[in-house]
């Protein structure tokens, strides 16, 4: 099949998740796209626009039990799945010529023996952890072309490392005593039934969470080193707030010499279609990034001190999830990265 001519084929594993039908949103009106099948052990035989009836009159999709996919006449899978699913079928995949986007965390951390701490299993597919390219298009968008394997990073790993490499890759930092104090919408936990995650719950209450450790640590200072060279020692603390969508991270630095910001982080980010520098001491919202795939952000100096303040805001289900896959594929497809994401439909369920 000549993809370059013909729409491209696509399976989306976990297709009633939040991030699921994010990708749903995205693809079905994508040009080179066509939603060839889509997976729920749930909801198994029930139509697509059932279950999302803002879809009624665009997609007439069935969901279809993972074990009943049919693989073979697919060019391209999108795990929306929780951790430890997509590592089962990578390698059959792989060597079948298609191409694997895990949103989970399956590959996004080189040491095997670090992931299998910080997820309590054991990794399945070892072989494919170095074939696997983290999907920060930012940084890898070379290797991310070539890849048939994408690790896409987390939500809040996006945000805060989006805030930090400019710097971080000139020296300008310490890379040791970086604090990251970053907020999360409920929908970042995904359809957890528990009681804590339910918005009559979660309004009108503000918490701290992962405290004694959270597992897009080792994700954020792996990739940090290996990106800057650097040995990265994070304070990162989480919360959650009473919104459904959202990531806002307020990542603190000490700065080694004098530099201005703006200038740093304009230039490192001047071609980047999906990156806004906002002028310094204009801190962005969450609002702003809603629905869409970019990351905004802005910083404060402290004049009494060495200090930075920067403010970094994607969507957790955009930048953070769908939307950065949707780019991944766009980059290996060889099509511009905003096709199929910058329409901002009214297909919000959450």
């Amino acid at each position: 099949m000549d993809i370059m001519k013909n729409k491209l084929k696509v399976c989306i594993f976990g297709g009633t998740g939040y991030t699921g039908v994010e990708l749903i949103r995205l693809l079905v009106n994508h040009p080179h796209v066509e939603i060839y099948q889509i997976t729920s052990r749930k909801d198994k035989g029930k139509r697509v626009d059932e279950i999302y009836p803002s879809f009624r009159g665009i997609l007439n999709n069935l969901f279809v039990s993972p074990e009943d996919a049919d693989l073979k006449n697919v060019d391209i899978v999108f795990f929306a799945t929780p951790n430890g699913i997509a590592m089962n079928y990578a390698d059959s995949l792989i060597s079948d010529g298609k191409i694997v986007i895990d949103l989970a965390a399956d590959f996004r951390i080189k040491d095997k023996d670090v992931w299998e701490k910080w997820y309590g299993m054991k990794h399945k597919s070892p072989n494919l952890i170095d074939q696997a390219v983290y999907g920060l298009p930012e940084i890898n968008r070379d290797i991310i072309k070539k890849s048939k394997l994408i690790a896409n990073p987390g939500c809040y790993p996006t945000a805060i490392q989006l805030a930090l490499i400019p710097l971080l890759k000139k020296k300008l930092i310490n890379p040791t005593s970086i604090i990251a104090d970053a907020k999360s919408g409920i929908s970042g936990a995904g359809k957890n039934p528990e009681l804590k995650l339910l918005m009559s719950e979660a309004e009108e209450d503000f918490r701290a969470y992962g405290i004694g450790g959270h597992r897009h640590l080792p994700e954020i200072e792996e990739n940090l080193a290996n990106i800057c060279g650097d040995d990265i020692k994070l304070t990162f603390i989480p919360h959650l707030v009473p919104m459904i969508r959202g990531i806002h991270a307020t990542v603190y630095v000490d700065c080694i010499e004098d530099f201005n910001a703006e200038e740093i982080f304009e230039s490192f980010y001047e071609d980047e279609p999906f990156v806004d520098i906002m002028p310094a001491d204009m801190p962005p919202n969450t609002k702003s990034v809603r629905a869409s795939n970019f990351c905004r952000i802005s910083f404060h100096k402290e004049k009494a001190s060495n200090r930075l303040i920067i403010f970094s805001v994607i969507d957790n289900l955009m930048k953070g999830a769908a939307g950065q896959a949707v780019q991944n594929m766009n980059i290996m497809m060889d099509w511009p990265e905003p096709t199929g994401i910058n329409l901002l439909l009214s297909l919000i369920h959450i």
